[in-house]
């Protein structure tokens, strides 16, 4: 049996992701600010869910609470990471940049090497991550969000690195949603914002799949390469 653990399970991508774990087979190790969701989140699968109160901003406690997971699960397969925060901050208080800045980057950081430095101890694993498609470029209404997202992408580039000089039997994978239908998606007009159901799935499919990058949905992969490639003459207009 397969085990995986998900970092950021009480809600929206995560916790879905987890639910179709558990359904496919896997024994899962969850964590969550909000115990009281984590509970729920067991529910009636009492052998097959694990989980563990855990906030990613606290760098102290991640690796031991990681190391406590692995041990009940018996060991680890695949690591998702999907705690995340983003918030509007057109004033630019720094207060807001910088719980942004602590959970994205530095409390993704802390997981991402604790997985990937396990994992090259073992030969094998895979780390997933759901950034954004909102880290290919700035954007004047929630930088410090885009900012983390592009660390993020950036990051995990060079943890694929890192591990296909180590061997072939570690992979990584960088999600990248566009607008899906979670407390994330904030904001007027949106497009395209696919249910948490169907992104999970997708999600999922993909990692099966051990691929690389993915959009999700993955018409968002349009929309990922305009943005690489726009002028800022016309960015300044829609960010």
């Amino acid at each position: 049996m397969k085990k995986a653990i998900v970092i950021g399970a009480t809600s929206g991508i995560g916790r879905s992701l987890s639910e179709i774990l558990v359904h496919n087979g896997y024994t899962i190790g969850v964590t969550g600010r909000r115990l009281e969701r984590l509970v729920s989140l067991k529910g009636n699968d009492q052998e097959k869910i694990h989980y563990c109160q855990m906030d990613v901003q606290d760098s102290t406690t991640v690796e031991s609470i990681c190391n406590k997971l692995v041990h009940e699960l018996g060991g680890l397969d695949l690591l998702i990471i999907s705690a995340g925060i983003g918030q509007e901050n057109r004033s630019l208080d720094f207060s807001t940049e910088n719980n942004v800045i602590e959970t994205n980057i530095r409390g993704f950081t802390c997981v991402a090497d604790w997985g990937m430095r396990y994992f090259k101890e073992q030969g094998h694993g895979h780390l997933v991550n759901i950034s954004s498609i909102a880290g290919v470029r700035g954007n004047g209404v929630a930088p410090s969000y885009n900012a983390s997202k592009a660390f993020q992408i950036n990051y995990l580039e060079g943890l694929r690195l890192n591990a296909d000089k180590w061997g072939a039997g570690i992979h990584v994978t960088d999600v990248r949603p566009g607008y899906v239908d979670t407390d994330m998606a904030k904001g007027d007009g949106l497009f395209w914002v696919a249910p948490v159901e169907l992104a999970a799935q997708q999600i999922f499919n993909a990692l099966k799949r051990k691929k690389k990058v993915v959009y999700i949905t993955k018409r968002w992969s349009i929309i990922g390469l305009l943005l690489q490639i726009i002028p800022y003459s016309i960015l300044r207009k829609i960010g």
